[in-house]
């Protein structure tokens, strides 16, 4: 009996312990448990913010795609203006040597380049086209000691500077491209101004009326002073619709009673007490000369000048006289005509 009873007591004693063991394996567990949620939730957290920057990432693989395609376009846009722009190119240069020379039917002939009817912006244009050519002493050369020793030279030998021969190619490049249905004429002025070619207009197209021009041209002598005034004052008589004016620097005498204007009082060249005249003077004379005698009628005025050492102030002051009458001022490159 007591056997018995022991063995009962030895089993409840095992079953507790099992028990208790149990419960300390599931709070284990249970803890676990919790730590794989805590995990879980973490990673999907984790996940969340994965996705969201591949969807951002994915916006922005899109945009730039986008962005490259646009580019793509622009510069097959721009490949095809370069092209189009090279094939221009092309063209024009294909006309320029292809260019004719002077027409047959020119009176006067230039070979030495094509058709071009203007140069750098001016045209040669108008119904009544006078061309005020000026044939003073310093229009032999752009050096002021060859121009100096080309005053005690012979006429011969002036008429063959350099500058002089280049005015005559400019006389003659523009009188080869004047309209046909203008009338044209040609002064040369130094200390006097006259017409060339024996009458006050001519036609550019008549092969008698420039013959005598050229011929003319070719008599002139460069010598003496610059008197703008009297060449302006021979245009003015004339009534022209546009004036050409060849030159290389501003004038040296004048027509006006200079001794009765103020600003002169300092200008003794202009008073007759002196041989040389000052830059500043020079300005003045030119400012009187245009405003006392440029023709009326709003005609426009165009200016070739030609390059001379000493006179800084002429390129300014011609410019504003051109453009104040829609014309232009061009200082043209050694190689033009």
């Amino acid at each position: 009996m007591a056997c018995g009873l022991g063995a009962i007591i030895l089993v409840f004693m095992i079953i507790k312990q099992n028990v208790d063991q149990g419960g300390a394996e599931a709070d284990l567990l249970q803890a676990d448990l919790a730590q794989l949620q805590e995990q879980n939730a973490t990673l999907k957290k984790s996940i969340a913010k994965l996705n969201a920057e591949a969807l951002g990432e994915m916006k922005n693989i899109t945009k730039t795609q986008a962005d490259v395609n646009v580019l793509k376009n622009e510069t097959a846009k721009k490949s095809d203006i370069v092209a189009r722009k090279k094939r221009e190119l092309s063209a024009v240069q294909n006309t320029i040597k292809n260019a004719p020379k002077a027409k047959q039917n020119d009176v006067l002939k230039n070979d030495l380049g094509g058709e071009e009817n203007y140069v750098m912006g001016i045209k040669v244009e108008g119904r009544k086209i006078v061309l005020l050519v000026d044939s003073s002493a310093s229009m032999t050369d752009e050096k002021l000691i060859r121009i100096i020793r080309r005053k005690n030279t012979s006429d011969a030998e002036k008429k063959r500077g350099p500058k002089w021969q280049r005015t005559k190619r400019i006389v003659r490049w523009l009188l080869a491209r004047t309209p046909k249905s203008s009338r044209i004429s040609v002064i040369a002025y130094n200390r006097t101004a006259k017409v060339l070619g024996g009458n006050n207009w001519l036609n550019s197209r008549d092969a008698e009326s420039m013959g005598k021009l050229s011929r003319d041209l070719d008599k002139l002598v460069p010598t003496g002073a610059t008197n703008l005034q009297l060449g302006l004052q021979k245009a003015a008589s004339l009534g022209p619709t546009d004036l050409y004016v060849i030159t290389d620097g501003l004038p040296t005498a004048g027509q006006s009673r200079y001794a009765s204007l103020n600003p002169f009082a300092a200008c003794s060249s202009l008073l007759g007490k002196s041989s040389n005249i000052s830059g500043m003077c020079r300005v003045k004379l030119f400012r009187q000369s245009i405003y006392e005698s440029t023709p009326k009628g709003g005609v426009k005025i165009n200016v070739i000048l030609l390059p001379i050492e000493g006179d800084p102030q002429a390129a300014p002051e011609y410019w504003a006289w051109s453009a104040s009458t829609g014309g232009l001022l061009i200082s043209p490159a050694l190689s033009w005509p």
